[in-house]
């Protein structure tokens, strides 16, 4: 079974040689034409994966430096809490009434929804 896949495989690379100029000579249209398509397949990569993936990356990190004190958060762990205070890198959430814990930055996950916004989406759904 192998054998007959290897083979398929090695045939279709074979005919790939098919795109060279007759004499062995690729032409400079031809060396352009055979990274075409690997060219557009990174454009494409680019447009649909990286591009996107940046984007997303430079709004988590405005996310980040905007946090302030009172901030309702989401931690990576799943706990909700409010920012009681602020340090560089550690932050002191309030997860329940006398109940604070530490966390590093970027173990948040994201801001919770306040309750006007929750309001706004109720009322919009009507």
């Amino acid at each position: 079974m192998q054998k007959k896949y290897l083979a398929i495989i090695t045939l279709s690379l074979l005919s790939m040689g098919g795109c060279q100029a007759p004499g062995g000579e690729a032409g400079g249209a031809g060396a352009f034409a055979s990274f075409l398509p690997l060219i557009l397949i990174f454009v494409l990569f680019y447009f649909l994966i990286l591009r996107p993936q940046q984007k997303q990356g430079r709004k988590r990190a405005d996310m980040l430096k905007s946090l302030k004190r009172g901030d309702n958060i989401i931690t990576s762990g799943g706990v909700y809490g409010k920012i009681v205070s602020v340090a560089d890198d550690v932050m002191t959430i309030e997860i329940s009434k006398g109940v604070n814990i530490r966390i590093a930055r970027s173990g948040i996950a994201g801001l919770q929804p306040s309750d006007n916004a929750e309001q706004k989406d109720k009322e919009l759904s009507k």
